[in-house]
């Protein structure tokens, strides 16, 4: 098994300048048109995709912090056969389902389906929720970057019995903080 004990020189606290940067960025794309509960969505399915376990917890507590039903939450791990979303929801997760698979399998019905729904101020911004939840999905599931036992919490008792687990980004009591990042 690796030894992360150093990692905590690798997190993003140790790198403020990117820190910075990159919470401009979350604002400015979690804010952007369609929207905050949409764009999680998009951030969390995309996570999902990827695998990301940390993510997976900070979209979906993200959207319970909104205050999206949990069970609207839930249904995200089934959103094609749920009733939960609408035709233009299901044109965006089926996008950032495509986009964040490796290889990317994203089509050009993909892109039809988007624009039926969506303008292209709002379809550039999903691709961008998706983007960086790529980036995040990659730093924190290679660096393990341990959740905050908030979200892990709210996780483990809402999605657990999805089959959600905290797998790899647990950390040691050391490294444990209460609150998301920027709390």
């Amino acid at each position: 098994m690796t030894d992360y004990a150093n990692r905590q020189n690798w997190d993003l606290d140790a790198w403020p300048e990117m820190y910075g940067k990159l919470k401009e960025l979350q604002v400015m794309i979690f804010l952007a048109p369609p929207g905050p509960e949409l764009n999680f969505m998009l951030f969390t399915v995309a996570s999902l995709t990827s695998g990301c376990r940390h993510c997976q917890a900070h979209g979906g507590y993200g959207l319970h912090s909104f205050g999206v039903p949990t069970e609207k939450i839930q249904a995200l791990w089934s959103f094609e056969s749920s009733d939960a979303f609408d035709d233009r929801e299901r044109a965006a997760l089926r996008f950032a389902v495509a986009a964040s698979s490796a290889p990317n399998a994203v089509t050009p019905e993909h892109h039809a389906d988007l624009r039926a729904h969506f303008s292209d101020e709002e379809a550039r911004a999903i691709l961008g929720v998706v983007s960086l939840a790529g980036f995040m999905n990659r730093y924190n599931d290679s660096l393990r970057t341990v959740t905050d036992t908030e979200s892990t919490e709210w996780a483990a008792e809402h999605l657990g019995p999805l089959g959600w687990d905290i797998g790899p980004h647990v950390g040691a009591s050391h490294e444990q903080r209460s609150g998301p990042p920027g709390r």
